[in-house]
């Protein structure tokens, strides 16, 4: 089978995951000769389309990890892209701590949306609570990796001995979101926290712009009616610094994530 074409498809709120995939994508296609294209769904209008795939077609999805997993609020859509015969990749960020299933998760919607996976990757972004836990991720050697990534998945590719098989991830799990508790035991549930605005804001418009959750109203930005993901885009991306969580779990959880995993550099794994 021939690849005559490789798309990137990715959902990027704060830059990492779009980074990692589309620099695989390209790559790929140079080593295939293939036509390259990009498909981002990271903000709401792109997701009231879907693309179409088929065989002959290679795709790179990429996900961010939220809790172990694909975002939950992103699934449905998710599940809606088809691959009708094309090949596949499922490509995971995580933010430092662990991609826990969400990278078998991903491998095992694009086979039962008609992908035929034929590598798979974990690898590390800056975390999106913060600018310590994998900070500058990825950085030069993790992109080193993205280049040796995608020059073996085209080997494989070019070899297509295998083609169709799934890729075995760390084995099949009982799928849970990861919860963070306390020292004592309870449980932290930031599902419903939303972000603050402070006074350095010039209400300028970008976070809601920005918003891949089309939660912030755009007439005023100080207001956040729509389900907040914690994605870190307004925060992180803000020109005046003026959006911060202020939430007493949100801000333990955050701080008890970098106190455990920002003195380690996690590893990238990939898979064929």
């Amino acid at each position: 089978m021939t690849i005559n074409r490789v798309t990137a498809v990715y959902f990027s709120a704060t830059g990492t995951t779009e980074k990692v995939v589309t620099a695989a994508a390209a790559l790929i296609a140079e080593q295939l000769g293939a036509e390259y294209a990009e498909y981002d769904f990271t903000l709401p209008q792109a997701r009231e389309a879907v693309p179409e795939f088929s065989a002959g077609e290679l795709v790179v999805f990429g996900v961010p990890v939220y809790a172990g997993r694909i975002p939950n609020l992103l699934l449905p859509y998710v599940k809606t892209i088809q691959g009708n015969g094309a090949a596949g990749i499922p490509v995971v960020l995580f933010g430092n701590r662990a991609y826990d299933d969400a990278l078998i998760e991903l491998r095992d919607v694009m086979q039962d949306n008609g992908f035929h996976t034929v590598a798979a990757a974990a690898f590390v972004g800056e975390h999106s609570f913060s600018t310590v836990l994998g900070a500058g991720r990825p950085d030069a050697e993790d992109m080193e990796q993205v280049r040796e990534f995608a020059e073996l998945s085209a080997q494989k590719l070019d070899m297509l001995a295998r083609f169709g098989a799934p890729v075995e991830v760390n084995g099949a799990k009982d799928r849970v979101y990861y919860q963070p508790k306390r020292t004592d035991g309870k449980k932290i549930d930031i599902r419903k926290v939303k972000p603050q605005t402070a006074d350095t804001c010039d209400h300028c418009g970008l976070c809601a712009q920005l918003c891949p959750m089309g939660a912030i109203d755009p007439r005023d930005v100080t207001s956040t009616p729509g389900i907040c993901i914690k994605c870190g885009a307004c925060i992180k991306k803000c020109p005046k610094r003026a959006k911060y969580f202020d939430d007493e779990g949100y801000l333990y959880h955050k701080r008890d994530l970098e106190e455990k995993f920002s003195a380690r550099r996690a590893q990238v794994e990939l898979f064929f």
